[in-house]
């Protein structure tokens, strides 16, 4: 592990990764941190410079006084910035996509392309009521004196598709019930702020969208959505043009990368080969 500017990260070069094809940061969610994407980083690492990052609050990185996209955002700009990246291919999972989105709307000259997985353009509720439910839901199980470990066992497996291996479960809960409760309770938070609606159309980046057809976080449908905003008259499993395209993963619940590697991996390394 490293760290740099606040921020804790593994790196992946093992492999001899090709300079002018450019860095992957990925960007973890809710639940996650530098495991979250490992089985892309170890199989992309043979052409590309990778780097998982741990969100601030999350394993060794340090927390953030005020949690939001904003102040993340700019974090991520500052690391960066230290790293000595110019631009990088930002793929981003849950709220890792969302803040994908949100770095390249405001910083567009520092994205190089997006792979959003298993995200939306905006958190779900349009009106505080619903904001307010969704938090008391989701944090009710803590203020009812259940641990992290207690809330990662229980959840997990409620977010999975049919197909997701045992293996990629238990890695999935080790990651959450590693996460800080004062941390998961500010990014909870953070979370049902995210509303890039009007935004979303305006990305020039280069964009693949990856959907899990038995998500029910992030429907397979609303990023269909997404994708259709910039795929006119198409809507098929690989609908794309030049700059964006969408693929749906069957099978496959909220934790895709994680759940059908391989089949996510095919689909990265070809919408990467082209940027």
């Amino acid at each position: 592990m490293s760290f740099i500017a606040g921020i804790e990260y593994l790196e992946y070069t093992c492999r001899g990764a090709d300079p002018a094809k450019g860095t992957v940061v990925c960007l973890h969610g809710i639940g996650g941190d530098h495991k979250s994407f490992e089985p892309q980083c170890e199989a992309l690492s043979d052409e590309y410079r990778m780097l998982a990052w741990n969100m601030p609050g999350y394993r060794g990185s340090t927390p953030l006084e005020s949690l939001d996209f904003s102040a993340l955002g700019h974090c991520f700009i500052e690391w960066i910035d230290q790293l000595a990246f110019d631009s990088v291919h930002l793929m981003g999972q849950s709220i890792g996509g969302m803040l994908a989105q949100w770095i390249a709307f405001h910083f567009p000259d520092r994205v190089r392309s997006l792979v959003l997985i298993a995200t939306t353009s905006a958190f779900g509720g349009r009106d505080d009521e619903f904001k307010n439910k969704f938090l008391e839901a989701r944090l009710a199980p803590l203020d009812n004196g259940e641990t992290m470990s207690d809330l990662a066992t229980r959840f997990v497996p409620e977010i999975v598709g049919s197909n997701a291996p045992l293996s990629a479960v238990e890695a999935a809960i080790a990651s959450m019930a590693a996460v800080p409760e004062a941390t998961y309770r500010k990014i909870m938070g953070c979370l049902v702020t995210f509303n890039m609606r009007e935004q979303w159309p305006q990305h020039q980046s280069g964009i693949c969208l990856i959907a899990g057809s038995e998500d029910s976080n992030a429907p397979a449908r609303t990023m269909e959505k997404m994708a259709l905003l910039r795929l006119p008259n198409e809507s098929d499993e690989f609908a794309t043009n030049e700059f964006y395209e969408y693929h749906c993963i069957e099978g496959a619940g909220h934790l895709v990368n994680l759940e059908q590697a391989e089949a996510c991996n095919t689909i990265i390394r070809r919408f990467l080969s082209k940027k």
